[in-house]
């Protein structure tokens, strides 16, 4: 086999292994938080109060604490103060709990403990990216497919019919079937769960309208714009390539600036006033009596995988390029 053939291969086979541990990865858990606290005893919180963030949310890692314990419930009244009327809704969860549920919802807890020091509901946090997050993966994919392709002209009809239903998607996703709206009408409930300002509750949700509406529109003229550059410029290619390949990069700048923003936009609801602090993003910290955990989990793993297999691939397609450049 003709070493050009052989390394095209290589290339593709290195840059299908990438999409699917990227596609693999939208699916997964990508970093985990744990809060742990003396009275946050191991039997009823085995690994503190821990949450995982996907691409598109925030989820539970609280694993089950003993079948009947009574101490979570009884902990969260103790900590938050049964006669605060501010705390109502989340000591709900303990009458759930000791009603006999087997496990806690730790989202629902670190909340709980948020709210008590100031802090926003964790899932107002990145209002935007989270729901657009698949599109942008959709984009990822088509990208990744056509870097596999080495015609130019099957190539360009690939991203421009990829780019093109993932576009269409969008469009029918988030304002033919109304999803973009359900997902303001959400925000804004999450919001006034604990933070009681009606009028500037609203303004919060018109902006997460006006920067969707700004993202999906940038996203699509994005993908245009790589169709044109493809097409008309030499080496644009690679960027096929690089983009997908910086997840690993976005994720933890995005990380890193929401965890920036919710220690330093703390309010006066607080029982307990916190200066404004910098979360910690890698490793371990110190909030008040909590030790607070913050590590890279399995999805993001995945991300380094895919990270690794395209710039292995890059740098291959990119000898080609210079070879055939001095061909000529």
């Amino acid at each position: 086999m003709p070493a050009p053939a052989k390394n095209n291969k290589v290339i593709s086979g290195l840059t299908l292994i990438a999409l699917a541990a990227i596609i693999a990865a939208y699916f997964s858990p990508i970093w985990w938080v744990s809060l742990t606290a003396p009275n946050y005893p191991p039997d009823a919180f085995p690994d503190g109060i821990r949450i995982h963030f996907h691409f598109d949310g925030v989820y539970n890692g609280c694993k089950a604490a003993r079948k009947g314990s009574q101490q979570a419930g009884e902990i969260i009244e103790k900590d938050l103060g049964h006669d605060d009327e501010r705390f109502n809704p989340i000591l709900d969860q303990k009458k759930d709990f000791n009603q006999g549920a087997a496990g806690l919802d730790c989202v629902h807890e670190m909340n709980t403990i948020n709210h008590y020091v100031g802090m926003f509901p964790i899932s107002t946090g990145a209002p935007v990216e989270k729901p657009l997050a698949k599109f942008f993966f959709g984009s990822f994919a088509v990208m990744l497919l056509a870097f596999a392709i080495t015609r130019q002209k099957l190539r360009l009809m690939v991203m421009a019919v990829g780019f093109t239903l993932v576009a269409a998607w969008a469009i029918v996703d988030q304002y033919v079937l109304g999803h973009l709206a359900s997902h303001v009408e959400e925000y804004v409930r999450e919001a006034g769960t604990f933070f009681n300002e009606p009028d500037k509750i609203k303004h919060w949700g018109d902006n997460v309208t006006l920067y969707s509406n700004i993202a999906i529109t940038g996203l699509i003229v994005i993908m245009a714009a790589f169709v044109l550059g493809v097409w008309k410029i030499r080496n644009f290619e690679l960027l096929l390539a690089l983009v997908p390949g910086l997840l690993p990069v976005y994720f933890v700048i995005e990380y890193a600036g929401w965890l920036w923003f919710f220690g330093h936009n703390m309010h006066p609801w607080g029982a307990f006033t916190v200066k404004p602090f910098m979360p910690t993003v890698f490793g371990e910290g110190k909030v008040a009596q909590f030790s607070t955990y913050s590590y890279p989990y399995w999805g993001y793993g995945l991300l380094l995988l895919a990270f690794v297999c395209l710039i292995l691939a890059l740098l291959m397609r990119r000898k080609q390029l210079r070879e055939q450049a001095q061909g000529q």
